[in-house]
C-alpha cells in the first residue's frame, strides 16, 4: 500500500505566487494577459505563458491546457527548451494534484530528460524536486530523498535570478520535510531554517506563499520532537496567513494537520472542528488526498457518536481512496516506471556501444607510432574509468526502478484489501436485512394486537385482553432480540472497516470461519441475484481459541470463500445434469496445528496454471473481476502467522484449499 506519510500536505511543492483564487494572483494574471497581447514573439513571451501555467496549475485545468499548448509550441519554435521544461513541470504538478500520479511522473521525467539533454541546471533541479515529491507521496522516502538531494546539489551551483529564488527556498523546504519523515530531525531542522532565512532575503517578496508553508513544516517538526505548544503555535500562524490571503488549498493542508495532531493528543472535539474545516476547503478544488485524510479522521471520531455521520464520512474516504489508488492508475504507474526502466536500459546500452567504438578507434589509431600508441592507451584508460562510473550510475538507476515496482505491488495489495471490504459490506447489508424485517413485522403485528386488546377491554373481556398482552410482550422480546442482532452486525462491520493493528488475540476460529462464510454467501447473493448453492460446515469443537490477527485471517477466509462460490457458480451456469453446487468448510486439530479446509465442487484448477495461482497479479477471472492479488495476499498473511496454505485440485471436479496455523 502507498504509505500515508507523516506530513500530508504534499501538493504544496511549487510556488503559489499566482494562485487564481488569491486576489493578488488574479491581479497578476490579468496583468500578464494584457502584456501577452502586445508582447513580441520571443523568449519573454514564453515566460509569460510559464507565469500563466504556474497560476492555473492548481485551479483551472482547461486554462492550463490552453496556455501550456501555446507556450510549448512557441518554445519549440524558438528552440527555447528552458521554457518548455517549466511548462511541463506545471502540467506534472496539475496532474499530481488531480491524483493522476502515473501521468504526472511521465511528464516530469520527460521534462527532466529535455533539461539534462540541453544542460539546463535550474530546470533539471525543478523537475528533480517535483519527482522527489511524487515519490514521497508514493511512500518511497529513500527514493524521494535521492531525487531531492540531486535537485539541491544542482541548485547550490546556481546563481539565482530574483524571479527564480523561490525554487531555492522550496527545494530547501522539501529537503526538510523528507528528512523529517525519515526521523532525521537535526537535518530537517537545518534545511527548514535555511529555507526560512532565504525567504527573508532582501528583494524577495513572495512571503505570503513561502512563509506559511515553512511554518507548517516547522510545526510538524516540533510535534515530532514532542514540543506540542510550539507545534500548534506554528500551525496556527500558518493558518492565519493562509486565511489572510484566502488560500483554501493551504487552509485544507494545515487544518487537516492540526486535526491529526489533536487526534494524537486525544481531543476529539478539536479533531472534528479542524477536520471539517479542512474537508470543506479541500472540497472547493477537489483536493483528493486531503478529502481522503480528513474524511478518515471524521469517520473515526463519529464512530462512537453518530453512526450515520461515521458511515457518510467513510464513504467519502473510500471514494477519494479509489480515485487516488484505483487499480487502473496503479497499472498505469507500473507502465510508466517500466518505460523509464527501459529508457535507462537503452541509455546503458548506448553508453556501452559508444565505449566499444571508442576502444576500436583507439586501437586502430594506435597501430602507428609507439609514442602515439602509448598516448592513446593512456587516454582510453581514463575513458574506461569514466565509462565504469557511468555504468555504475545506470546500474543503480535500474535497481531503483525495480524497487519502485515492488512499491507498486504493495499498492495493488492495498487495492485488493479495499475490494475485499466492499464485498464484506455487501454481505453485511444482506445479512442485516433479516433482523430488520423481523423488527418491522413484529412491530406491525404488535400494533394490530394492541387494537384488539383495546376492543376486548371495551367489551370487558379481561382474560382475553391479558392473553393478547402476553403475546405483545413476546413480540417485544423478539423485537429486542433482533434489534440487538442488527446492532452486533453493525458493530462487526465497523470493527472490520478499521485497519488492523497487527496484534494477535485469542479468537474462536470456528466462529470466525462461520461468520465470514455467511458474509461471503450473502455478498455473492447480493451481486448475483440468481446465485443459489449449498454450503456445509464440519467444525472441530475441541480446537478452542487460538492466537491470530482476526481481521487478517478473516480476509484470507473471505477470499477463499469468494473464490469457492465463484467456482461453483461458474460451473452451475454450464447447466450440467445432476450437478449440485456445494461449498464445504471444515476445521480440525492435529499435530499441534489447526487445519481449515475450504472445498468446492467447481471446475477445479487447470494443471498448466496450477503453479501460478499464488503469484501476484495472476488471475483466471475475466478482466475487471479480479486483480490477481487475493491468493497472493492470503499466502503472505498465513505465512506471517507462521502457517502455510496448500491447494489440492482435480480439473473438472473441484478444489480444496488447506490452511494450517499454529495451535498455540
Amino acid at each position: 500500500m502507498i504509505k500515508t506519510i507523516t506530513f500530508n500536505f504534499l501538493l504544496v511543492f511549487t510556488c503559489s505566487i499566482t494562485l487564481a483564487q488569491n486576489a493578488e494572483g488574479v491581479k497578476h494574471i490579468e496583468t500578464v494577459k494584457k502584456e501577452l497581447i502586445n508582447s513580441k514573439v520571443d523568449t519573454n513571451r514564453v515566460l509569460q505563458y510559464v507565469d500563466l501555467c504556474t497560476a492555473y496549475q492548481w485551479t483551472n485545468s482547461d486554462s492550463l491546457q490552453r496556455y501550456s499548448e501555446k507556450g510549448i509550441t512557441l518554445a519549440q519554435q524558438l528552440n527555447y527548451p528552458g521554457g518548455e521544461v517549466r511548462i511541463l513541470n506545471s502540467q506534472g504538478i496539475a496532474l499530481f494534484f488531480q491524483g493522476n500520479i502515473p501521468k504526472a511522473l511521465e511528464i516530469l521525467f520527460k521534462g527532466l530528460r529535455i533539461a539534462e539533454k540541453n544542460n539546463l541546471p535550474l530546470e533539471s533541479a525543478i523537475c528533480l524536486n517535483s519527482i522527489g515529491s511524487c515519490y514521497l507521496f508514493l511512500g518511497d522516502n529513500l527514493k524521494s530523498v535521492a531525487f531531492i538531494n540531486r535537485a539541491r546539489a544542482i541548485d547550490e551551483t546556481i546563481q539565482h535570478a530574483p524571479r527564480d529564488l523561490y525554487w531555492k527556498i522550496y527545494i530547501a523546504m522539501w529537503s526538510g520535510l523528507v528528512y523529517s519523515d525519515l526521523n532525521k530531525l537535526d537535518s530537517a531542522s537545518f534545511f527548514l531554517q535555511k529555507a526560512y532565512n532565504d525567504a527573508y532575503t532582501p528583494g524577495f517578496t513572495d512571503l505570503y506563499s513561502t512563509r506559511p508553508t515553512i511554518l507548517m513544516f516547522q510545526g510538524n517538526l516540533y510535534f515530532k520532537r514532542g514540543n506540542y505548544e510550539k507545534a500548534l503555535n506554528c500551525l496556527h500562524q500558518s493558518l492565519e496567513t493562509y486565511d489572510l490571503y484566502h488560500d483554501p488549498l493551504g487552509t485544507a493542508d494545515v487544518c487537516t494537520k492540526i486535526a491529526e495532531f489533536f487526534k494524537q493528543m486525544n481531543k476529539p472535539d478539536s479533531v472534528i472542528k479542524y477536520a471539517k474545516r479542512g474537508l470543506d476547503a479541500a472540497a472547493q478544488f477537489n483536493y483528493k488526498s486531503i478529502v481522503r485524510i480528513s474524511s478518515s479522521l471524521l469517520a473515526d471520531q463519529y464512530e462512537m457518536k453518530d453512526i450515520r455521520q461515521a458511515y457518510y464520512y467513510l464513504k467519502l474516504e473510500l471514494a477519494a481512496n479509489d480515485s487516488l489508488y484505483a487499480p487502473k492508475k496503479i497499472l498505469e504507474l507500473q507502465k510508466t516506471l517500466s518505460e523509464e526502466q527501459q529508457h535507462q536500459q537503452q541509455i546503458l546500452e548506448e553508453q556501452t556501444e559508444k565505449q566499444n567504438r571508442l576502444k576500436q578507434n583507439g586501437l586502430l589509431a594506435g597501430l602507428g607510432v609507439l609514442l602515439v600508441i602509448a598516448f592513446i592507451l593512456f587516454r582510453n584508460n581514463r575513458q574506461k574509468k569514466k565509462a565504469n562510473i557511468l555504468l555504475q550510475q545506470q546500474k543503480e538507476k535500474v535497481e531503483s526502478t525495480l524497487s519502485e515496482l515492488k512499491t507498486t505491488q504493495n499498492q495493488l495489495i492495498q487495492s485488493e484489501k479495499m475490494a475485499s471490504l466492499g464485498e464484506l459490506t455487501a454481505g453485511i447489508a444482506h445479512e442485516i436485512q433479516n433482523p430488520l424485517n423481523f423488527v418491522n413485522n413484529f412491530s406491525e403485528v404488535s400494533s394490530e394486537m394492541l387494537d384488539e386488546m383495546n376492543e376486548e377491554l371495551n367489551k370487558g373481556d379481561i382474560d382475553e385482553a391479558k392473553t393478547i398482552s402476553n403475546d405483545i410482550k413476546q413480540n417485544l422480546e423478539k423485537i429486542n432480540h433482533h434489534g440487538k442482532r442488527a446492532d452486533a452486525i453493525v458493530k462487526g462491520m465497523l470493527q472490520h472497516s478499521r485497519q488492523t493493528s497487527g496484534t494477535k488475540e485469542l479468537t474462536d476460529i470456528n466462529a470466525l470461519c462461520d461468520e465470514y462464510l455467511r458474509l461471503s454467501y450473502h455478498g455473492m447473493r447480493a451481486k448475483e441475484k440468481d446465485f443459489n448453492t449449498d454450503f456445509k460446515t464440519d467444525f472441530d469443537n475441541s480446537i478452542g481459541k487460538i492466537k491470530i490477527v482476526p481481521q487478517d485471517i478473516g480476509r484470507v477466509l473471505l477470499n477463499l470463500y469468494n473464490n469457492a462460490f465463484y467456482a461453483v457458480n461458474e460451473k452451475q451456469k454450464q447447466n450440467l445434469n445432476g450437478y449440485d453446487p456445494t461449498v464445504t468448510v471444515a476445521t480440525t486439530k492435529r499435530d499441534g496445528r489447526v487445519e481449515i479446509r475450504v472445498k468446492d465442487d467447481g471446475n477445479g484448477i487447470p494443471q498448466k496454471i496450477f503453479d501460478k495461482i499464488f503469484q501476484p497479479f495472476f488471475t483466471t477471472k475475466p478482466t475487471g473481476q479480479g486483480t490477481g492479488l487475493g491468493l497472493s495476499l492470503a499466502y503472505d498473511i498465513v505465512k506471517a502467522h507462521g502457517g502455510e496454505i496448500k491447494v489440492e485440485t482435480r480439473e473438472g471436479e473441484g478444489s480444496e484449499f488447506v490452511i494450517r496455523l499454529p495451535a498455540s
